[in-house]
């Protein structure tokens, strides 16, 4: 999947980025930058260096947050998903960007951010057995986070994409 050194640097370094900007602001509900962080790569580099990216930094966030056996089912679905999907959007847009991409990109965000949410609404109710009412309660007590996360990922994407994407193809070349 990666083609040498330079791509393993690359990968390396971007996962560095994205576990140190999610421990840093692991402390405040709700606020994260790693999904900007991960489209701008995914969208830049593609499928296979976003998968390869994808189970680096799934494995190492459970590493480092914990084995929590509903995280560890929901980041290596939904983090190979998002790479596939954004890889493929990159790839089919050309790599190009323009506002009408961005606009694009920020409300592909949003959904996939959503998805997110849903994945684990219905994970961790199975992993941990939850009966139906438990279930209920745990959706929605996930409502407020998630449109406090939904607000974080359009203002973070709206202006990080820009200069991440100018930086990624210039590293990509």
């Amino acid at each position: 999947m990666l083609k040498g050194a330079r791509d393993i640097a690359i990968v390396g370094t971007f996962l560095a980025l994205l576990l140190a900007s999610q421990f840093a602001l692991s402390v405040i509900a709700g606020v994260e930058i790693v999904t900007a962080m991960f489209l701008a790569f995914c969208y830049c580099f593609g499928v296979k260096r976003g998968l390869v990216l994808a189970c680096a930094f799934s494995s190492l966030r459970c590493i480092i947050f914990g084995f929590f056996p509903a995280v560890v089912i929901l980041y290596f679905i939904y983090y190979p998903l998002f790479a596939i999907l954004v890889g493929w959007v990159g790839n089919l847009l050309k790599r190009e960007f323009s506002i009408k991409i961005l606009l694009l990109l920020v409300a592909i965000s949003l959904v996939l951010t959503v998805i997110f949410t849903l994945l684990d609404n219905i994970i961790t109710p199975m992993v941990f057995k939850f009966d139906i009412a438990t279930a209920q309660t745990y959706f929605a007590m996930s409502i407020p986070t998630m449109l406090l996360q939904l607000v974080s990922v359009a203002v973070s994407v709206t202006v990080l994409f820009p200069p991440l994407y100018n930086s990624l193809m210039i590293i990509r070349k």
